[in-house]
């Protein structure tokens, strides 16, 4: 029995008829998101890191450099990888184990959404093109789980990503002393929302999430374009409903950009 099979008729019906109404649960807009905090550098030896809270939920991601064989059919470019970990301490229905059905999904979907923008500049990690490259390893650690996971994660990988520093290689490939910044060229940003009867909500609560008939993730990067989309749930989105949630998206992730961009030093001018 999942989480959101354990919520009783009497709180669906709560925050279904609140939604009626134009309400939530905690007050907010439909789309307004929780308060944002972001922690960089609290890794002292990860290459980068960031614990992002977003309202109750907390996910802190780190970030790994290491050295590696590219894969075959992309022999001119270095390596990622993501990973999730739901631990126990961040729900009780969160079980110690490998890879659940919601870990992977939740690491696909931050994974993608850095890929496709794409956040790095994957050619310039090559050290020797089809034998040696960089690999990036992003591992996100779900700490306290109220709610859309989605964008929390996304947020603190692409914070942390930003932060983080790798050794310059010799000729033979080896660590000198030598620190430069890992090449992030673009910023994705993730947005969230939860079809609850008629009504779509931004950054959806726990509880919601628990309700919604259907979710909606948009990722964009920096120019407003769309990198990456996530359907989930068992109902469905209209073309307009779509087109909305993309707009809405472009103009959330714009300001949740600048945050990141501030927080990293990296703001433009």
């Amino acid at each position: 029995m999942t989480e959101i099979d354990l919520i009783s008729n009497i709180e669906k019906d709560y925050i279904l008829n609140l939604a009626k109404k134009g309400e939530r649960e905690d007050g907010r807009d439909f789309d307004e998101h929780r308060k944002l905090i972001l922690e960089p550098d609290l890794i002292k030896k990860a290459e980068g890191s960031c614990l992002v809270s977003l309202g109750e939920t907390k996910v802190l991601a780190g970030i790994k450099v290491d050295k590696g064989e590219p894969y075959p059919d992309t022999p001119d470019q270095a390596v990622m990888t993501t990973n999730a970990e739901l631990v126990p301490l961040a729900s009780p229905f969160f079980e110690s184990g490998p890879p659940d059905e919601d870990s992977i999904e939740l690491a696909r979907v931050v994974d993608r959404g850095i890929r496709e923008a794409p956040a790095l500049d994957m050619s310039s990690l090559v050290v020797r093109e089809g034998e040696l490259v960089r690999v990036i390893f992003i591992d996100l650690h779900i700490l306290d789980s109220d709610g859309n996971l989605f964008d929390a994660s996304n947020i603190a990988a692409v914070t942390a990503l930003h932060t983080t520093k790798i050794p310059v290689l010799d000729d033979e490939g080896n660590p000198t002393e030598d620190m430069i910044p890992l090449p992030v060229i673009k910023t994705p940003v993730s947005c969230t929302f939860a079809k609850i009867g008629d009504n779509i909500v931004v950054d959806p609560s726990l509880n919601e999430e628990r309700v919604l008939d259907a979710r909606l993730t948009v990722t964009t990067e920096d120019n407003g374009y769309v990198c990456a989309m996530q359907k989930g749930g068992n109902s469905e989105f209209t073309v307009d409903e779509i087109m909305d949630c993309i707009k809405k998206s472009i103009k959330i992730g714009k300001e949740i950009r600048k945050t990141i961009l501030k927080t990293t030093g990296k703001q433009k001018v």
